[in-house]
């Protein structure tokens, strides 16, 4: 390697960030997606040490003892614990540049929801800017992840992305570079796994912790059924008993446990297309709807929205990078970038 590219190599390195409730993902700029993680850190209440972050901090959730706490900082898509946050993501972007010198101060675009505050929007520009970067651009998640999935956001025809993520599901169509609608609603993934802990506590009297929800949802959770059943064991503890139980439950168990969700997201979609202007509205039936974020995952909830509002509906290729990797491209187009990122 040359010296020139050497010191490029640690000068330029712009990072684009996905800060999300439940993972944060990280793109280098020139290498891809350098971070994803759990938006999860352990740290020691004496101290204050940070003992763990990321994936390993999810591993110790639930289990850790009394003098260590793990931590989300991020709540519904926001900061909820700034001192955290900070912490949590100056830990990610030294991941991301490899420690490469005290210099480095990176300019850093962050994807964040569209029904976030103007005190929630600087909590987030705070945070990146404390981490050391130089220049802070925030940009709404359905527009980072228009940008990603490829859609011609620049032409006047409506596309419309709808974001299932971990704290919110954003929706959005948009026009000539800009969101000529947006609805925001604070039920995403997070809440499907509390539906599914309560739903297992009333009818089996089994308590679960809300990484053992999260795998139920992953196995075997659905938003409309599935052409062949599908069971899991689940492990817990007996309310009744106070000792370890082992219960299997199928997909229409967890669909039932989901149907709220899944209706209050299917209703904040009837709610957008309502309130589109007609003329973009025309461009929606022939384009169709786009699913991303990690929610658009779940088993059939583009057949549950097709099914629901007659129209197509497309998951991207990569559901849970489309924010980060729309965010990433934008670092090449400067000009684009000015234009819609938020002040």
């Amino acid at each position: 390697m040359s010296i020139i590219s050497w010191f490029k190599d640690r000068l330029f390195c712009d990072l684009a960030i996905d800060l999300g409730t439940a993972n944060t993902l990280v793109f280098l700029k020139g290498k891809g997606i350098i971070v994803q993680e759990p938006s999860i850190v352990v740290v020691n209440k004496m101290s204050g040490k940070v003992e763990a972050v990321g994936s390993r901090a999810k591993e110790m959730l639930g289990k850790t003892p009394a003098s260590v706490t793990a931590i989300k900082p991020m709540r519904d898509g926001v900061i909820a614990d700034f001192e955290i946050a900070e912490k949590m993501l100056d830990y990610f972007i030294k991941q991301a540049t490899n420690n490469r010198g005290f210099w480095l101060r990176p300019r850093i675009v962050i994807g964040i929801p569209t029904g976030i505050t103007q005190v929630e929007r600087r909590a987030v520009k705070d945070v990146a800017m404390r981490a050391k970067a130089s220049e802070v651009y925030l940009v709404e998640q359905p527009m980072t992840a228009a940008v990603g999935a490829d859609l011609p956001i620049g032409e006047p025809t409506g596309n419309m992305v709808v974001d299932v993520g971990g704290g919110t599901t954003d929706i959005a169509v948009i026009s000539l570079n800009g969101i000529v609608f947006n609805h925001s609603t604070r039920v995403a993934g997070n809440e499907m796994d509390e539906e599914i802990i309560q739903y297992l506590k009333k009818k089996y009297n089994l308590l679960i912790g809300e990484r053992s929800a999260e795998l139920v949802k992953m196995q075997i959770g659905s938003a409309y059924p599935l052409d062949e059943p599908l069971t899991m064991e689940i492990k817990g503890r007996d309310l009744r008993e106070g000792i370890p139980k082992t219960i299997v439950v199928d997909d229409q168990e967890i669909r039932e446990a989901l149907e709220d969700v899944v209706s209050s997201i299917v209703n904040a979609v009837r709610i957008a297309l309502e309130r589109t202007p007609p003329e973009l509205s025309a461009d929606i039936i022939d384009r169709g709807i786009v699913l991303t974020g990690g929610g658009a995952l779940l088993r059939n909830l583009d057949k549950r929205l097709r099914e629901e509002t007659q129209l197509p509906v497309f998951v991207t290729e990569d559901p849970l990078t489309s924010v980060v990797l729309g965010a990433g491209r934008l670092l090449d187009d400067l000009d684009l970038l000015k234009k819609i990122a938020l002040n």
